[in-house]
This record gives structure tokens, C-alpha cells and sequence, in this order.
């Protein structure tokens, strides 16, 4: 049986330097997806969360014991994060932020699949927001990032190196505020929380 781990072979996307920002080229790829709005420690935002990750690993176990004969492992969260007026999007509003929550899917996953693994989970776990889970593509193309090490509420001065990086590069943003989340904030102390922050440009 194959064993894959798309971080590595998505490297130069999932594992940037922490040391500089980087262009990077993001090709369109799918991902299971929940929209939503508000504080992110609300418990809506959790709920999300919670359905997506059954989704996901239903599709991965689904696919491990089909004729594809591949076993993956399930990608990290990320999150689109976005403001109706991004004039007055910031850290101490959070209540006003827009958001969707998403997990990466290889290229062997279909709508089918999708589809079957709704009906599996809804069959046994049925989370609250498993009906506002889809399965869509998404293509960023341009965009700059750069790995933050730390809690969240200190990614302040990384985001401003991007922004910074795409004015010199005579940019503008494009797109929305995506982060991608590679530690277990259950099991990791919040200093060494790994968060890939990236912003499509034009």
C-alpha cells in the first residue's frame, strides 16, 4: 500500500522558513469547507471544526480500504479570515470577522466520495454542522507567506512582513487572510504553535 504525506510533497506551500517571506505559486486544489462568522474561540467555530475532521477521516479511511490502495495522512486545518469592511479588520474585533473553516483533499478524493462519507458520518457521529460541510475548489495563484512560530496573538509582525513584501514586490492583497495550522494547540505549548500565514496578491 502507498503511503503519502502531501505536506512533504506540498513542501514549499506547508513547511515555508520562518526567517523571510517567500513567493509561492498555489495551484487550485479542493477542500472540504464551512463558512461562518465570528469569534474563532466561539463554540460555532469548534463545531466546524469537529464536523470537518469526521469528513476527513471517513474520506481518508474510505480510501485506504478501496482498490486506490493509498493510505494518507489528513491534512491540517486552515482558515480563511476576512472582514465585510477589511478597513476595520483586526485582532481586537474578532466578533466581527468572517471566516471558513477547510481541510485539504488530495486529487483521488471526489464528490462522490465526498458525498459517501457525509452519509457515513451522518449514519453514526452526525455532528451539528456535518449539512454545512462542502466539498469545492479553491485557486490562490500569486501569494506570500511566511511560518509563524508562537500563539496567535502575536502573529501581528508577520503579517505586517507580508504586507510589506508585497508593497516592495508592487503588489496589492488579492484575496483572503489564510492561515494553516500545523501544531496541536491541545498538545503543543502556545510558544511553539506552528502557523503558515499567506496572502494571495496581485
Amino acid at each position: 500500500m502507498e503511503k503519502i504525506d502531501y505536506k512533504k510533497e506540498k513542501r514549499t506551500l506547508y513547511k515555508p522558513t520562518k526567517r523571510a517571506v517567500v513567493e509561492v505559486s498555489v495551484p487550485s486544489m479542493n477542500y472540504l469547507m464551512i463558512d461562518g462568522a465570528g469569534d474563532p474561540n466561539s463554540s460555532s467555530f469548534g463545531n466546524a471544526v469537529e464536523a470537518l475532521y469526521a469528513v476527513a477521516y471517513t474520506i481518508k479511511f474510505m480510501v485506504k480500504k478501496s482498490d486506490l490502495e493509498v493510505d494518507y495522512k489528513v491534512m491540517p486545518l486552515e482558515g480563511l479570515w476576512w472582514a465585510d469592511d477589511m478597513s476595520k479588520f483586526s485582532v481586537e474585533n474578532k466578533a466581527d470577522w468572517n471566516w471558513t473553516a477547510m481541510i485539504m483533499q488530495p486529487d483521488l478524493v471526489t464528490e462522490e466520495m465526498f458525498m459517501e462519507a457525509c452519509q457515513t458520518v451522518a449514519s453514526k457521529k452526525n455532528p451539528v454542522d456535518l449539512a454545512k460541510v462542502r466539498f469545492e475548489s479553491l485557486t490562490e495563484g500569486r501569494s506570500a507567506q511566511v511560518m509563524h512560530i508562537g500563539p496567535f496573538s502575536e502573529e501581528g509582525p508577520q503579517v505586517g512582513r507580508i504586507h510589506t513584501f508585497i508593497k516592495n514586490h508592487h503588489g496589492k492583497p488579492a484575496g483572503k487572510h489564510h492561515e494553516i495550522y500545523l501544531s496541536d494547540i491541545r498538545k503543543a505549548a502556545p510558544e511553539n504553535w506552528k502557523t503558515v500565514i499567506r496572502q494571495p496578491f496581485e
